[in-house]
């Protein structure tokens, strides 16, 4: 009798195939029965790769050696890849990501079915997007004193200056983004301008651990509709002194940059906001046009982040919401006004609501310079069914409701306080599949069903899908 196989160990080397995605997009394969996850890879293929923890009676693994390639796999194009933690599946034929990606949410979305009309989930197929590459209107770009050697770089390279993306599960470790295929073209050369300036100039990058150094974030934005580029930098300390010459020379380098504002951010905390701000050139703001109204984008404004796919996300919500003159539009988690006010002309009269004050202004202010007078915003804790700001949204009465919450979904009390509301119609969108089953189960608790879903991919070369739901009350 043999004796039973010995249980993977930590550190050990291991051959498996990969058998497709897990709930969070990982990819997966199994060795003496047990589960290994790993963040990249391309489902059919054979690789090796080393167990790193074993959390929850599953294997994170790191990749070590392509051995044999699935069906799907592609050279992926950026030198980056496998590093960076930006794209999942660059090394996966597109084709092959949206049809692998499609299986998974329906998959995902299975236990809708008792909540779809007929019984059944009438998912359809993932809309790719028309150009898979350069689609990021937005991109974060952080500083830091502790570089990541990259496997090919030769010993004894300098490594307490970077610019670029921090690697996947290293909060301290920051690599150096030379070029990146899924940003807007214009802003890997902004990047390496900026790098070089900033050394140039002495400047000292973020220490994380120290808390320490000038340099925190360059966040670039660009606008489809103008070609456009806002660059955000923020800083601990104002220093004009100091940051006012590098802007100057970054500008004069990098004439895509149309304005440059600083943000000074004295705190702890890894987020690229100012607590301050301060505009270094031009307007401070850039526009966006999408469906015909246009958008004014300041550094922390939330707006889609694929500009050409956002336009296929609101004629999407618009095909499903079936909108008529005589329909009073609740749009929660408003955002700026991105459906409240591409949608406005299609009903009788729309309320946005928000918790963020500073997305409420902006949709405001977007709305007065659209001169789009049947909308109105108000802000509030949407999470809390018993905020002041219900009383507002229970006397506008919606007949239709648009839901665009954030990636955890939406707080049980909000939607029960949705459901009480009873408009006939409401259209959910939502980028995280599992927290889709969690709400729309309880929609379907409060009386009703789902007519119809549409998936987006929104971000291709990861596993972030958009998806549009249709309600309708049947009780």
């Amino acid at each position: 009798m043999s004796a039973p196989a010995a249980k993977p160990k930590r550190g050990a080397s291991v051959e498996l195939e990969l058998a497709g995605l897990d709930a969070r997009g990982f990819l997966w394969g199994e060795i003496e029965g047990e589960r290994v996850r790993l963040r990249t890879g391309v489902p059919g293929s054979r690789v090796r790769v080393q167990l790193l923890r074993r959390r929850k009676k599953v294997w994170e693994a790191r990749f070590e050696a392509l051995i044999e390639p699935g069906e799907g796999r592609v050279e992926p194009r950026c030198a980056h890849f496998g590093t960076c933690g930006g794209c999942r599946y660059q090394d996966w034929n597109y084709a092959e990501q949206l049809d692998v990606l499609g299986a998974w949410l329906a998959s995902t979305l299975a236990p809708l079915d008792v909540h779809a009309v007929g019984g059944k989930l009438a998912l359809g197929p993932l809309e790719g997007c028309a150009d898979p590459w350069h689609y990021r209107n937005k991109m974060d770009f952080t500083f830091g004193n502790r570089r990541w050697i990259e496997a090919a770089e030769p010993e004894g390279v300098e490594d307490d200056f970077a610019l670029g993306l921090h690697v996947p599960g290293r909060f301290d470790k920051v690599l150096d983004v030379h070029a990146c295929d899924i940003a807007f073209r214009e802003a890997g050369p902004i990047v390496q301008t900026a790098r070089a300036l900033a050394r140039e100039h002495g400047l000292s990058a973020w220490d994380v651990r120290a808390h320490e150094g000038l340099l925190r974030h360059l966040v670039l934005r660009r606008s489809w509709a103008t070609g456009e580029v806002l660059a955000f930098l923020v800083t601990t300390e104002e220093r004009p002194g100091r940051i006012d010459p590098f802007a100057r020379a970054l500008v004069a380098a990098q004439p895509a940059i149309a304005t440059l504002v600083q943000g000074v951010n004295p705190g702890v905390a890894l987020v690229a906001v100012g607590e301050t701000e301060r505009v270094l050139t031009g307007r401070g703001r850039i526009e966006e046009e999408l469906c015909g109204v246009r958008f004014s984008i300041s550094p922390t404004s939330f707006f889609q982040t694929n500009t050409p796919q956002a336009r296929r996300l609101v004629e999407t919500v618009r095909e499903l919401a079936c909108p008529e003159p005589s329909d009073a539009l609740l749009d929660l988690y408003c955002g700026a006004g991105t459906f409240a006010l591409t949608l406005a002309r299609d009903v009788g009269r729309v309320l946005g609501a928000e918790s963020v004050v500073a997305a409420v202004e902006d949709a405001r202010r977007n709305a007065t310079a659209n001169g789009i007078e049947n909308v109105d915003f108000l802000c509030g804790d949407l999470h809390a069914k018993d905020d002041p700001a219900w009383e507002a949204v229970r006397a506008f009465a919606p007949s239709l409701c648009v839901l665009d919450p954030p990636r955890a979904g939406m707080h049980p009390g909000a939607l029960a306080a949705v459901c009480a509301l009873a408009p006939a119609r409401i259209v959910y969108i939502s980028c995280k599949p599992t927290s889709a089953v969690h709400d729309l189960a309880l929609l379907g608790a409060g009386g009703y069903r789902i007519r119809a879903a549409r998936p987006l991919d929104l971000f291709p070369h990861t596993p972030h899908v958009e998806c549009v739901f249709a309600l309708e009350r049947v009780s």
